[in-house]
């Protein structure tokens, strides 16, 4: 059997509850498609800073760096929640490992299920046909630049280089030639000039592909279009920022923002796969988290990180067919909790 590492990280909230039931699906099909995953938790995020006084240590980062993949559930809480500058905070930890893993290009496909086109607050008509994909810029933008107070005033500094702009352009010009072949490029051309050099920078990246149809469009139109005509969407490459915000907007065309995965890419293999939705500190420890994002994620991750597509093919094909079926989580208004929907998926699997 192939071996490969995995770093889990269970993280806040609910997240250990789905990484748990996602890890027993794994298992399932990585069984069949002769893998060998040897699976590390360690701590990152609030949890981590209860422990060790910082949201990701240097021996967790290394750790991540040397891995195949690694595996997030949530990070996040009220308990940790602060405005002060000088304490730490969960998110310093993604933030950390984005960075130091080098993960530039973060991908959210939106699929929405026939069975829950009703769950969503959108008409049928309205988000029938809906197949894309968000491709966010991760390690750059106001995220990333300097920022500070002085005195009464406060800053956050936007900065983007050619090279930033460049890369996660062919990220997704290359995931739309596999697609639809679409780019539409968000950007705030008509008043920042950090939109201005990302238009200038995707045009030249586009022109180097001239079977991909691009579209420049401005944030707060695309956040109208994503509502008015998600159908029409294929491939959406956007500034770190924006695709913040329009990433989770599209969350919604699902139902639930609890249905939808990520995946956070650099220039090697080893990826960051976790569910879009948060900690949801106040459902954790109930049982009634919806593990199926979470599974979705531990797809992608079997896809882009450890070489198994078909069994990527396998969890994506059991989610669809277990909403089919009625294992709706309480999310999408259904009764069923976490164990009960890994346990539906299992089965599935297992058959």
């Amino acid at each position: 059997m192939r071996e490969v590492n995995v770093v889990v990280l269970p993280g806040d909230g609910i997240g250990p509850e789905v990484i748990s039931e996602s890890i027993r699906a794994v298992e399932i099909v990585a069984k069949d498609a002769d893998l060998s995953i040897t699976w590390r938790e360690e701590l990152m995020g609030g949890c981590s800073i209860d422990v060790h006084g910082t949201a990701l240590t240097d021996e967790v980062l290394a750790a991540c760096q040397a891995s195949d993949a690694v595996f997030l559930g949530a990070v996040g809480g009220p308990k940790w929640d602060t405005t002060d500058p000088s304490k730490p905070r969960p998110e310093q930890g993604l933030l950390g490992l984005r960075s130091g893993m080098q993960l530039f290009a973060n991908l959210r496909p939106v699929k929405p299920l026939e069975a829950l086109w009703d769950a969503s607050p959108l008409r049928r008509d309205r988000i029938a046909g809906t197949d894309l994909l968000v491709v966010r810029e991760l390690t750059g933008g106001i995220y990333f630049g300097a920022s500070g107070r002085d005195g009464d005033s406060a800053f956050d500094t936007c900065t983007y280089s050619r090279a930033e702009i460049e890369r996660v352009a062919e990220v997704a010009f290359a995931a739309a030639n596999g697609r639809r072949k679409k780019v539409a490029s968000v950007d705030k051309a008509n008043v920042l000039e950090s939109s201005r050099l990302w238009r200038e920078v995707v045009t030249e990246v586009g022109a180097r592909h001239p079977e991909i149809e691009l579209e420049h469009i401005l944030v707060d139109n695309a956040a109208m279009q994503l509502i008015n005509r998600p159908s029409d969407f294929d491939v959406i490459v956007t500034e770190n920022l924006f695709g913040d915000i329009l990433s989770d907007e599209a969350a919604m065309i699902t139902g639930s923002i609890g249905l939808l995965p990520s995946a956070s890419l650099g220039t090697g293999v080893a990826g960051l796969y976790e569910p879009v939705h948060g900690s949801a500190p106040d459902i954790a420890g109930k049982g009634w988290a919806n593990p199926m994002a979470t599974v979705l994620s531990a797809a992608l991750m079997l896809r882009y990180s450890l070489g198994a597509p078909e069994a990527a093919d396998r969890l994506e094909n059991a989610v669809a067919e277990a909403l089919n079926h009625g294992a709706w989580g309480r999310d999408l208004g259904g009764e069923l909790g976490t164990t009960e929907i890994g346990d539906r998926l299992c089965a599935l699997l297992a058959r």
